[in-house]
């Protein structure tokens, strides 16, 4: 009998023992953030747009800033994928959930995105873009601080569910949704643009606690507006609320489906 309590001790001490690989492991799979960044191939992105999307990135990952801001966090290390967007029935994964904590890993990451060709596809699908952000999101591996979307895209919504509907959704699962409008002088006007899209993403695509976006005017913008966004987003800082002039109303977030409707109806 007086054999017990030390017996009951053993077992305590091995169970505690037992347990720290799995304690240690669970630190190990936290992020600071889990980011889904999903770019628009639809075909109003001609193929130097899209290169110079891609290579924003690419550029922004493996900047010193961007891997300083990654080191500094409390685990010091995100978790990113990439993926594509058109329609509601077209997206598909680039590079799949991987953890950034360095040079080699953010390398590595870059190597793999690069190593398949963007493509173009019809229609835009920003609120499906969306919902496959969410799924991604739910397949996430690692247990993540905070939950990221990016969203980067041309057009306006023509395609799919409402976007605001989707944006919506999201953020009622903790999910931040932040905008990088691509607003580029092109030479021609196609019959979806708007002139107003960054207006549109900051009242029908962003959302969630400290939602932000970036809008770009010029090619030369790509690289800094990536690389300043993901620094944001990495540090996960309180953006300030974005202040209208004037009495100018919402932006009206079923305007990509009723120039579809309309464009359809002529036809």
């Amino acid at each position: 009998m007086r054999f017990r309590p030390l017996l009951f001790r053993h077992l305590v001490l091995a169970a505690l023992l037992a347990a720290l690989p799995a304690a240690a492991q669970e630190r190990k799979s936290e992020v600071d953030v889990a980011l889904a960044l999903g770019v628009d191939i639809s075909y109003s992105m001609n193929a130097d747009e899209q290169r110079l999307q891609r290579l924003g990135y690419v550029d922004a990952l493996t900047s010193k800033l961007v891997l300083d801001g990654i080191k500094a966090g409390p685990n010091g290390r995100i978790a990113v994928t990439y993926y594509e967007w058109a329609s509601d029935f077209d997206r598909r994964t680039i590079v799949p959930w991987t953890i950034i904590d360095g040079p080699e890993s953010a390398t590595a990451f870059v190597d793999r995105l690069q190593a398949i060709e963007p493509r173009r596809a019809s229609r835009t699908s920003i609120s499906g873009g969306i919902d496959y952000g969410v799924q991604l999101q739910g397949e996430n591996p690692y247990r993540a601080i905070r939950k990221v979307i990016d969203i980067s895209g041309d057009g306006p919504n023509n395609n799919g569910r409402p976007v605001a509907a989707a944006r919506d959704e999201a953020v009622a699962k903790g999910i931040v949704i932040n905008g990088l409008p691509i607003l580029l002088e092109r030479g021609f006007s196609s019959y979806f643009d708007i002139d107003y899209l960054d207006d549109y993403y900051a009242d029908c695509v962003i959302g969630g606690r400290g939602a932000f976006m970036l809008a770009i005017s010029n090619r030369a913008q790509f690289a800094e507006a990536t690389r300043q966004k993901l620094l944001k987003e990495i540090a996960g800082t309180e953006s300030p609320p974005i202040i209208k002039v004037g009495d100018a109303p919402a932006t009206d977030c079923m305007v990509g489906e009723q120039m579809w409707r309309n464009r359809m109806e002529r036809n």
